[in-house]
């Protein structure tokens, strides 16, 4: 053989190895099964809960939706990112349009692992990287929630993404980064039981982090500025910081909780842009919860703002 047919047999060699090693390395991480075997039926009650603590009205309602309609998961909301157009799916129990058809183990791999029920990476536009660190059992009393929910038929439009984006196999590279159940913020040992519901709260089912955190240039968060305040993901906006720190919002534990339930600021300003749908939900939650999710703010260390100056 020529040398030059030795150089290209090398070439398809190494080529075809690196595509093995690709391939295996991007698979989908399905939870363990016994984990799947372990998940409860689910309770609706306790699952209601968790549907406003993680506000899934919030993208997953028809966009505009009002009263009793945001209860419709239809889907349809479009999130417009440097790296395309994400559009949030339908999740009501409609069989076929949306996720009735699932088992409990389906939802709780898409929760917690990212992973379709046909075995696809979901982008991270749905905050898996935070519904990772939910326990088990309230994914599975959200699912029995979201059962009890209307059916809505039809599905919402595909995403709109380019090369090379648009290769959902990348993603299991891009999570053997990013995808990381452990807490963010460590807490001592006899930190109080609210400070750490808060916690769990702010770092699992209600994702703060996901807005209120600066990301990298591939969309990874920067735990390291860990709710530092960011760009929003459209690129047009500034999400605040939410630490105690320079920039940050200052507002004492009482007045956080205040404003979670009310809407008002201490200054008598009131939330606004997405933020009002997001205490819409938190209104919803027991007192105890968002007096918990306020000591965990004021747990969290102080960060200098996540984002340039404004100009």
């Amino acid at each position: 053989m020529s040398t030059i047919g030795r150089l290209a047999l090398a070439l398809v060699v190494f080529g075809a190895a690196g595509g093995l090693l690709f391939w295996f390395l991007t698979g989908p991480n399905r939870l363990p099964q016994q984990t799947i075997a372990a998940l409860p039926a689910g309770d609706a009650v306790r699952g209601e809960r968790i549907f406003w603590a993680g506000g899934c009205t919030s993208c997953h309602a028809r966009p505009k939706a009002e009263g009793d309609a945001v209860l419709e998961l239809a889907g349809g909301l479009r999130l417009e990112t440097p790296f395309g157009t994400f559009v949030a799916p339908n999740i009501s129990p409609h069989v076929r349009d949306g996720i009735g058809g699932w088992s409990v183990g389906d939802f709780a791999n898409a929760m917690m692992r990212g992973v379709s029920p046909e075995g696809r990476h979901y982008y991270p536009a749905f905050p898996f990287t935070s519904y990772a660190r939910m326990e088990p059992g309230d994914v599975a009393d959200l699912f029995a929630f979201l059962k009890t929910l209307p059916e809505v038929e039809g599905r919402a439009p595909g995403h709109e993404l380019g090369f090379p984006f648009n290769i959902r196999r990348g993603l299991g590279l891009w999570k053997m980064l990013y995808l990381d159940p452990a807490p963010v913020v460590a807490l001592a040992d006899d930190a109080p039981e609210e400070v750490a519901r808060g916690r769990y709260l702010v770092e699992g089912p209600g994702h703060c982090g996901e807005c209120h955190s600066p990301r990298d240039a591939i969309g990874g968060l920067r735990k390291d500025e860990w709710l530092a305040g960011a760009v929003a993901a459209e690129g047009d906006g500034i999400v605040p910081n939410i630490t105690s720190g320079e920039g940050g919002i200052g507002w004492s534990a009482g007045e956080i909780a205040y404003y979670l339930e009310s809407g008002f600021t201490p200054d008598f300003d009131t939330a606004g842009g997405a933020m009002v749908a997001v205490q819409k939900n938190m209104a919803k939650l027991p007192a105890e919860d968002r007096e918990a999710i306020a000591a965990y703010l004021k747990a969290v260390p102080a960060r200098p703002n996540g984002y340039p100056a404004r100009q």
